[in-house]
């Protein structure tokens, strides 16, 4: 097993993926740099995780009170994780569960449980189940606060997809039979 003393870097427990951009890049806007990102959603039952993330986060708030804050922590600092059923209230993949963003400009490692690379780009999506490598760091600029690096992801298992589409496979199933003929009225 990977052993890390850094403090600010956390292995997830199993949680949910949402608004997934791990295999392309995406930005906001034009002026924002391309970003590979994720939405990490923690289940509350998940102690173990959100005890790390917590420790991580006061880590970082240490490191950007020495390094980005000139010794003393601002006030209004902007926190990672959130609280699904606060701000999400009407999301049921937010019920019952934290959230945060991670962000990197190098694509994430995606490995299945074996640790194997899985190049499918259809098996990691929105709503599949993984474990999260992310880094906590502070920020300063217009606001400070503290962010996530995303790393590198493990696929879990499939959940249900969050993208309001259903996927390909599990539309189809093995009852069609085919007449052979065509209705010419359809063409």
């Amino acid at each position: 097993m990977a052993k890390n003393n850094n403090p600010t870097h956390v292995i997830t427990g199993k949680c949910r993926l949402s608004y997934a951009h791990v295999w392309e890049p995406s930005r906001m806007s034009e002026e924002d740099p391309l970003k590979y990102s994720a939405c990490i959603i923690v289940p509350k039952s998940d102690k173990a995780t959100i005890a790390k993330i917590k420790a991580a986060v006061d880590a970082a708030i240490q490191d950007g009170i020495k390094s980005k804050w000139k010794g003393k922590k601002p006030a209004n600092l902007k926190l990672p994780l959130r609280d699904g059923d606060e701000e999400r209230p009407d999301d049921a993949a937010f019920a019952g569960g934290y959230f945060f963003n991670a962000n990197a400009r190098r694509q994430p490692g995606i490995v299945d449980m074996s640790r194997q690379d899985v190049l499918d780009s259809s098996k990691v999506y929105s709503g599949c189940y993984c474990r999260f490598s992310v880094d906590f760091y502070p920020f300063n600029g217009k606001q400070n606060g503290v962010a996530a690096g995303l790393n590198n992801i493990q696929l879990v298992c499939d959940g249900e997809p969050l993208a309001g589409g259903s996927r390909a496979e599990d539309d189809f199933d093995d009852d069609f039979s085919d007449s052979g003929e065509l209705d010419e009225d359809i063409f």
